[in-house]
């Protein structure tokens, strides 16, 4: 699963229009124009071959992460930084292992979900977790007890969204 992946089942689980995704971007300070989101949602057509992942804009980590932080504001408000706290957030997107974690995370964050309430996400695409391994997800990458999340993971998570929110 790539990042245009996510972006796509996120923005249909949450049934998210072409406009508001662009003042999500702003709101995560990224600059993007509605055709480059209607780029990044559409699949390349390639006749000979229909198995094809490839979309007509990429969407690398830093593009994705500037949309999760963009939702978090968009869902709860600008939050006010802490003294002595940076202005800027950095970003929690390190390498391609860990995209799954962060997008948990801040999917957890922006629709101010509990862990039970997660777990239950999952229940209903048919993933059945502990607490403790759900735990272990959302930690922060490094510690003793962080896993990595899995592709399976985060699209069951974005499958149970939608079961949630569309229905």
């Amino acid at each position: 699963m790539n990042n245009n992946d996510r972006l796509v089942r996120l923005r249909y689980a949450l049934d998210i229009k072409d406009l508001d995704m662009v003042e999500i971007f702003k709101l995560g300070e990224m600059e993007i124009k509605i055709e480059d989101v209607q780029r990044m949602l559409l699949k390349a057509k390639n006749d000979e071959d229909s198995t094809v992942n490839e979309y007509l804009k990429k969407c690398d980590n830093r593009t994705l992460e500037a949309f999760l932080n963009g939702l978090i504001v968009y869902k709860r408000g600008r939050r006010e930084p802490k003294p002595g706290e940076p202005q800027k957030q950095e970003f929690m997107i390190k390498n391609e292992r860990n995209v799954n974690n962060v997008l948990l995370k801040k999917i957890k964050i922006a629709l101010a979900l509990t862990s039970e309430e997660m777990l239950d996400i999952l229940d209903e695409a048919g993933v059945h977790l502990s607490k403790n391994e759900l735990s272990a997800v959302l930690r922060k990458e490094g510690q003793r007890n962080y896993k990595e999340c899995g592709d399976r993971y985060a699209r069951n998570f974005l499958k149970g969204l939608a079961l949630k929110y569309r229905d």
